[in-house]
């Protein structure tokens, strides 16, 4: 990363390092292998973010616009951080020499600074989270697709803080710029208008 001065360099190379290092404790277990290499195959293309979307917007007709935002709002955020951040970096994935993936994988060929995996979940799950009682599921969600980057190797644990944060407030950005239109009130109930009432 050039963008970076060499002593910061320095600084987040031993922090990925030591990362990488504590999940070498874990890689090779069977749970741990299919949860997380799952998730960084669902995580491709978004998948899981437009499958939950499509799942929110059957809801309701306001759910379907939310569902659509999200949409719009993944494509923009690919285009950005694929199309134009990564171009700045250009930073190597973390090393594999010796490492044998314990299932396939697609090894992307663009830059490893900032995970796209990790911006496009947090963005997504920013996105879902507006008035859905299930916002903690989507960042749940979100958690483990990012960190599954970093368990299959494909990128270094800075990668996946930076585009977590990055995807965070982009799905923020969203959510200001295209409000979803306001929830429709509930009337109140009156004690008369219950059956067997007044």
């Amino acid at each position: 990363m050039p963008l970076v001065p060499a002593k910061l360099r320095s600084r987040i190379a031993h922090f990925d390092n030591q990362v990488d290092s504590a999940f070498d404790d874990l890689r090779g277990n069977p749970v741990t292998d299919s949860l997380f290499y799952g998730a960084s195959e669902l995580g491709d293309f978004s998948l899981v973010w437009f499958i939950l979307g499509a799942l929110r917007g059957l809801r309701s007709e306001r759910d379907w616009r939310a569902a659509v935002r999200v949409g719009v709002g993944l494509a923009v955020e690919s285009a950005l951080v694929n199309g134009v951040i990564k171009s700045f970096f250009r930073r190597r994935r973390p090393a594999t020499e010796g490492f044998v993936h314990a299932l396939p994988l697609r090894r992307p060929r663009t830059s490893s600074f900032p995970s796209g995996h990790a911006t496009s979940a947090f963005s997504a799950a920013a996105l879902l989270s507006e008035d859905d009682a299930l916002w903690p599921l989507y960042y749940a969600i979100a958690a483990v697709v990012a960190t599954s980057r970093v368990y299959v190797k494909m990128h270094h644990a800075s990668d996946v803080i930076a585009g977590a944060a990055l995807g965070a407030v982009m799905g923020r950005a969203a959510r200001l710029a295209f409000p979803l239109a306001p929830a429709p009130a509930v009337a109140p109930v009156s004690e008369s208008d219950v059956p067997g009432r007044g």
